[in-house]
């Protein structure tokens, strides 16, 4: 049950921009497709919701071919598709209407999401008034081309949304977001995985994805190169991230057992340790040498740093 993509490949003459991608997801929550530009991500998402033709792979949802007829779909795409001289309004009751929502209910439904994304000023203009309240000038519907590219970005978040998609397809959703829209967004994508929808997203904010995604597969030159439950991915590279702060500089400590300073501050270091042995030796030194330790934080990597390592290892092997 749920989403399953089956070895989805992609060729534009001889060139590969799909290689036999594979995952799935059964049950709701997050799954994020990672990568660099050009690693495939939205071709893969495009085959996916079968706007472009595969040229091998299946797709199903609960054990049939996924499509618009058979599951409530939510799609913002990377490249914004909105009229740049259509009135905004006119623009998301026709796409709420192709979605098949009947009117009465499409219009309460762009009410909240308008309420919800901060848009009332951009879809609900208000008239000038005098300083009795009279009317002196009625407000002109507002088009694409007078908003910002974040406020864009937000109205077609808001028309993915008007159907209540079981399945939400985000590519790329934060960007060109200022951190106020970025947490309004954040917020309704938390409350979409409450409520048990499937969500795919793809994005550059490593941070931003690390919040929500429990499944990963990272692309690099077309090709899965990491893969799984993003939990079980960081406790294979094992804790070696070492955040240290003392009383005084003990980088001859550090340097003692051979352990890589990354970056050093005013007595804080920024460390790389082979695992929790070599880290545990660093501590018992520092203690038996009466050292006052303010912070000894052992972590895993960062999906940024997973991300960094292995692009980059894949990137050196062309």
């Amino acid at each position: 049950m749920g989403l399953v993509v089956t070895d989805l490949s992609k060729k534009y003459g001889n060139k590969t921009v799909v290689d036999h991608i594979s995952f799935e997801m059964n049950k709701p929550g997050v799954y994020a497709l990672l990568g660099t530009n050009g690693a495939g991500k939205t071709t893969s998402i495009r085959m996916i919701l079968d706007m472009l033709d595969k040229d091998s792979g299946t797709v199903t949802w609960n054990d049939k071919p996924l499509s618009f007829e058979n599951c409530n779909i939510g799609y913002l795409a990377e490249e914004r598709g909105l009229y740049q001289k259509y009135p905004l309004m006119d623009q998301i009751m026709y796409f709420g209407e192709l979605r098949g929502v009947p009117k009465a209910e499409l219009e309460k439904k762009i009410k909240y999401w308008s309420n919800r994304l901060k848009l009332d000023e951009y879809l609900y203009p208000q008239p000038t008034t005098d300083s009795k309240g009279r009317i002196i000038k009625n407000a002109k519907p507002k088009s694409p081309d007078q908003l910002s590219k974040g406020n864009q970005q937000k109205i077609q978040f808001l028309i993915a949304m008007l159907s209540d998609p079981e399945l939400l397809v985000l590519d790329e959703p934060f960007s060109g977001l200022d951190p106020v829209n970025t947490d309004i967004l954040k917020d309704v994508v938390r409350e979409q995985i409450e409520a048990g929808k499937y969500i795919i997203m793809s994005s550059h904010q490593m941070a931003v994805v690390e919040e929500f995604c429990t499944d990963i597969t990272i692309l690099s030159r077309s090709k899965a190169i990491v893969k799984g439950n993003l939990n079980e991915i960081k406790k294979s590279y094992g804790r070696v991230k070492l955040a240290l702060k003392c009383e005084r500089d003990v980088s001859s400590y550090i340097n003692d057992l051979g352990i890589e300073i990354l970056s050093e501050k005013e007595y804080e270091y920024s460390l790389k340790v082979t695992g929790d042995a070599q880290a545990n030796e660093l501590l018992k030194n520092l203690i038996n040498a009466g050292i006052g330790i303010i912070k000894f934080e052992l972590a895993e990597l960062s999906l940024h740093e997973i991300f960094v390592k292995e692009v980059g290892a894949d990137e050196e092997q062309k």
